[in-house]
This record gives structure tokens, sequence and C-alpha cells, in this order.
């Protein structure tokens, strides 16, 4: 996470803490008396923003149109009371960076003054960094780094993402067909024998009475068709998956930085 140097522009705009909670609206920046750089936001907190507090600023970087530093929302929240209608005092600024865990030095410490006036000072005062003191180069949009510049440039990385792309349903259901079939079937017809009167069958032609009047009966059969069903299991259906491989092609649009050199010599 790169140093912001545009701090000077964060005023009214959100701060952000290290876990993405927003913690509040910078009202006003305090410098560093002895380097001139923001060091501290004072911040309005609290449900309805009524509350002010310090939140320390090193290190942070810009997050969209706000700016993210490295502590929490629940250490501002419990961060000590302090007047921001007066400059620092030592015993406060010893306070709030013992709380926040940065150490602190005689050297380094941040007896801070604030005001948008104090932020330009600090800057590029004589009693910052002098004219003569900033060396081959010197930043003229910000606080001065270093003698140089660094040129960045965004890079497309391109993965997979996956996503439901549909579902499918095994149903099952009921439908009716007609079947027709040829069963064959056998039945019984009565057909008049006649024979004549022989040896063989004289006792039985003479063995009733002579003349008499009878009745002989014969039952006839046949077949019919009989229908059964049964239920018959045939096979076993189940959903699988298999991957199929292609290619897609994406077009995005990336920014580089780019750096020129502007003569400014006058012939």
């Amino acid at each position: 996470m790169s140093e912001t140097t545009d701090v000077y522009d964060f005023r009214e705009r959100t701060l952000i803490g290290s876990d993405g909670e927003k913690i509040g609206t910078i009202d006003e920046l305090y410098n560093d008396d002895q380097t001139g750089r923001p060091e501290w936001a004072l911040v309005n907190t609290g449900l309805f923003g009524t509350k002010k507090t310090f939140v320390p600023i090193s290190g942070a970087s810009p997050n969209g149109e706000n700016l993210q530093v490295q502590v929490t929302k629940a250490q501002v929240k419990d961060a000590p009371r302090v007047d921001p209608d007066q400059e620092l005092s030592e015993a406060e600024e010893r306070e709030l960076f013992t709380h926040y865990g940065v150490p602190y030095t005689s050297e380094g410490s941040t007896t801070a003054t604030g005001g948008a006036g104090d932020a330009a000072a600090g800057a590029g005062s004589e009693t910052g960094v002098g004219a003569g003191q900033r060396g081959a180069g010197h930043d003229v949009s910000g606080p001065t780094t270093d003698d140089a510049m660094t040129r960045s440039e965004e890079e497309l990385r391109v993965g997979t993402a996956q996503r439901e792309r549909g579902r499918v349903r095994l149903r099952k259901y009921v439908v009716t067909e007609h079947v027709q079939q040829t069963v064959p079937v056998k039945r019984e017809e009565v057909r008049l024998e006649r024979e004549p009167i022989t040896d063989a069958n004289v006792e039985q032609a003479v063995s009733g009475p002579e003349i008499s009047e009878e009745e002989h009966e014969v039952v006839l059969h046949e077949e019919e068709p009989v229908v059964e069903k049964r239920v018959v299991p045939k096979e076993r259906v189940r959903l699988g998956t298999e991957t199929q491989h292609g290619e897609q092609e994406i077009s995005e649009e990336v920014r580089k930085e780019q750096i020129e050199m502007e003569d400014g010599e006058r012939r």
C-alpha cells in the first residue's frame, strides 16, 4: 500500500479504517512542526458526526475518493479525547501515540498545529524545506519526497470464476400407449357323424328301446383372450455432468503512466 502525498486534498472526505469500516469525515489536518508533513487528522465521528477525534494518518493511502489509514474504527472509537482548538501538548501526544501503538520519540514527536494555511506553509515555506535546501528536484504538487518520480501501470490479470449456468431436472411422467397383438385361440365346433350298423356296434344299437324319443347333449368349448398387466423394470436413468473445454476472448482497458520532460529553460 503506497503512502499518499496528496493528503491536503482529503479535507471533507471520508476516512476509512484498515478494516474497511467508515470512521468519519476529515475536518482538519495537523502537521508535524519539524517536517511540515501532515501527521494527524481531526475526524468528525459518532452517530451524527458530533465528536471530534485525532487519527494518525502516517502511511495513509487513497481509497477511491476517500483516505484509508492504518488503524481500525474500534481504535478510533476508544481514542483519548483531545481539545482540537489548541496545539497538542506533549502529554496529549504521548497519550495518542500510546493508544494507537505508534512509537514515540522526542525527535519524531508530532507537536502538531492545524489549519489549511499551516498545512500549506509546512509544505513549502522557508520554515520548512527551503528553496535552497531542495537540491536537484522537488515536488510542486505536494510535499517533497525524493528526487525521482515513480511510474506505474496497470497489469491485466485474467482468471476464471465459476458461476451457475443453469439447472437440469430429471422428471418421470406416465404416458399411455395403445398396444395391439394377435393371439391364437381355439374353439370346438359340432359335426354330425353317421356310422353304419356293423357286427362291432350292433349290440350298442339294439340295447335301448325299439321305438322312443331321446336327447343327447355335447358341451362345446372355446378359448378367449385374457389380458394381464404387470410392472417390469426396464432401465436405470440418472443425470451426470461432463466438462467441455473451450476458449473465450476478452478485452479490457489498462492504464499506464508516462513521464516526459518539459524544458522550461529560457533561450
